[in-house]
């Protein structure tokens, strides 16, 4: 969790995250360094942890043998540039095929200009990369294996793990001798215009990805690269898996044929490319192809974007109206009623909240010069302007908000009357604060989580540079 945002996670964020009853979080990362399923760096800013492709793994196979997809780990019988493959076999003992993908080894680290993974991010981690690769691949041998097409069965999927059916066979590239060449080119070919026809792409189109079985039937394996045929290049990647084949068969079994498919020849017959998201296909282009198949009707569109613009007519209609009211209502002055349950309202709320009660109106002293009693309950809490509540205006020159009583006894006093330019409802006032105070708890929580034995990077830079000037006074005659 803590690496979705930090390249290294240090140590009081992993023990805020682990949240542990009894503590040790220290201890135990210490034991996961051991066995390499941590890695502890020390960065130019800060220290920190790494998770590793090991504790990642395990991970993975962990979920993966609580749900009994995997009980049992076998040998590896393959390596990729971006993935590992092992056997593995689930509860009733029947092998199955366990591929765990690898991005960022040395051989294939430009993945911004091969994936689009990353998509607007700068920096993605390797792990998260993987992942993603997993999934796409998950979901592309799902709808093709739905589909008909010659892949493996789809098992199950977690983190960069992605179990399928174990293929009896070998790749292509190992075969030397076939009995019906013309009919295994046929059927490659074919399998390409088939993809193109379903909207994909496969960008990879090789004798390492194909698989012959001892039947001699061909299946199709390794999907992470595939795109749409509505991508900018679809028509590079379409031919370059055609002259994939063509120069094979023509190095290997000295075949070759003068019919070969061209982009040309694709006629759409499903949207694969729509329902997995693939690469290089836009929302608008997602409608339109949905049109052309007869999906979505144009008319169920058009009736969606009128309903829209219908309803965002009638939200602004409410917002104008509503600070019409407001303004009309912070002009004029209201009667007694109204205050009185106005400041009934904003005192609950305080109380609810601070636990502090607002003067009344008829308590209000023009001694103190307290002008708003409230207010000093929320001075450190709100802004100024984000609350404007009951406010008690002291006017002695206004003749129209006073009453002079006489007597004999007594000398002149003037009471004066109160008045009130409220805008907000008392429930925002007092989920803003809510939410201010939250924010505030947060803070000091983050603050108080301390995990002792490792010192601040900063404080090791400077003590280093301190030690090197004591070193270096007696080279330049410093005392």
């Amino acid at each position: 969790m803590g690496m979705k945002n930090h390249e290294l996670v240090p140590a009081s964020l992993a023990a805020q995250i682990a949240n542990l009853r009894y503590g040790g979080v220290h201890k135990l990362m210490k034991e996961l360094c051991k066995h390499r399923l941590l890695s502890y760096e020390r960065g130019k800013h800060y220290d920190g942890y790494r998770l590793t492709n090991a504790g990642y793994d395990y991970l993975a196979l962990k979920v993966l043998a609580q749900r009994g997809t995997v009980v049992s780990f076998g040998n590896q019988i393959g390596v990729g540039k971006e993935s590992n493959i092992y056997i593995v076999a689930d509860e009733q003992g029947n092998p199955v095929c366990l591929k765990l993908h690898r991005l960022g080894r040395t051989c294939f680290r430009n993945v911004k200009g091969k994936r689009d993974y990353h998509q607007h991010r700068k920096s993605v981690s390797w792990l998260y990369l993987s992942r993603i690769s997993a999934t796409r691949e998950f979901a592309y041998m799902k709808a093709l294996y739905d589909r008909g097409f010659p892949v493996p069965k789809p098992i199950d999927l977690n983190r960069h793990c992605v179990v399928m059916e174990l293929v009896e066979g070998g790749p292509l590239c190992g075969v030397y001798e076939v009995d019906d060449i013309e009919s295994l080119y046929d059927e490659l070919m074919n399998l390409i215009v088939k993809l193109g026809n379903h909207g994909v792409i496969h960008g990879d189109f090789n004798e390492f990805n194909i698989m012959i079985t001892s039947s001699g039937k061909s299946i199709l394996i390794d999907f992470p690269q595939m795109i749409s045929t509505e991508h900018v290049d679809a028509k590079i990647y379409f031919d370059r898996d055609v002259n994939c084949i063509r120069d094979f068969f023509k190095r290997r079994f000295a075949y070759e044929s003068e019919l070969y498919p061209s982009f040309q020849d694709i006629s759409r017959e499903d949207c694969i490319d729509v329902e997995i998201k693939a690469s290089g296909l836009t929302k608008q282009m997602e409608k339109d192809l949905l049109q052309e198949m007869g999906m979505v009707e144009a008319k169920e569109e058009e009736e969606e974007e009128e309903q829209q613009v219908e309803d965002k007519e009638q939200k602004e209609a409410k917002v104008e109206e509503q600070l019409e009211r407001e303004i009309h209502d912070g002009k004029e002055t209201v009667d007694e009623n109204e205050i009185a349950y106005l400041q009934l309202q904003v005192e609950n709320s305080m109380k609810n909240e601070f636990g502090c009660v607002s003067e009344t109106s008829t308590s209000v002293s023009a001694r103190n010069g307290s002008e708003n009693s409230i207010a000093s309950c929320l001075e450190n809490q709100i802004t100024e302007g984000d609350i404007r509540y009951v406010d008690i205006n002291v006017d002695r020159h206004n003749e129209s908000s006073m009453e002079t009583f006489d007597s004999e006894d007594e000398q002149a006093k003037s009471i004066y009357s109160a008045t009130t330019t409220a805008t907000i409802a008392p429930e925002l006032i007092k989920s803003k604060v809510k939410v201010a105070l939250q924010k505030r708890d947060k803070r000091g929580q983050s603050r108080r989580i301390v995990v002792k034995g490792e010192a601040n990077a900063v404080t090791r830079v400077r003590r280093e540079t301190r030690d090197t000037i004591k070193q270096s006074t007696g080279i330049w005659g410093w005392e």
